[in-house]
């Protein structure tokens, strides 16, 4: 699987904004993160959202299943767009097998997966706030939490926010989010 990563990511970067486009951007702001860590990725507006994370190094996983998903070209789009991106140890906290199920119908339940974690319009740390929804281009909404201090997307908490992107906004996160129609289990 580790092989796959940079094959992934390449990919991802081809194919995410076509899939983002089609499900359709809104200029609107929406709910983001209220945790304001400094970016140490791309410089701000230099790369798309696709590039900034690659260009990150600990999103292979999530990279691999945008290209599997088709989804690449999509999150290249104009946008803007605003991802929680889960980190490669957080898909590793997924149940043993389930990547591997949800990578056999890649535009099935993992298109879905991945499209939970992008909301249309670009949303800072600074604009959430505790209670906050916002609706994912996958349809279901996102709900915020600010416990402690700590911006939380429904159970995820967000532990780098702000990263900026030609077109958009990352923020980090350290579980992968499942919408409510979406089973965990293999």
């Amino acid at each position: 699987m580790r092989r796959w990563t940079l094959v992934g990511l390449v990919a991802l970067v081809v194919a995410l904004p076509v899939i983002l486009a089609a499900c359709g951007s809104d200029s609107s702001e929406t709910a983001a993160p209220a945790s304001s860590a400094a970016s140490t990725m791309a410089s701000p507006a230099a790369q798309d959202i696709v590039d900034t994370a690659v260009a990150a190094g600990q999103f292979t996983t999530l990279a691999t299943a945008l290209q599997a998903a088709g989804l690449v070209d999509a999150l290249k789009g104009a946008g803007p767009f605003t991802v929680f991106a889960p980190t490669d140890e957080a898909f590793a906290k997924l149940p043993a097998g389930t990547l591997v199920e949800l990578l056999k119908d890649p535009t099935g339940a993992l298109a879905d997966i991945l499209k939970y974690h992008v909301v249309s319009g670009k949303v800072m740390a600074a604009d959430i706030t505790d209670g906050m929804t916002a609706p994912s281009l996958q349809g279901s909404d996102l709900k915020f939490t600010i416990k402690d201090g700590k911006v939380y997307v429904n159970d995820a908490m967000v532990t780098q926010a702000d990263i900026q992107a030609s077109n958009g906004v990352i923020h980090v996160i350290d579980s992968v989010l499942l919408p409510p129609t979406t089973s965990p289990s293999p």
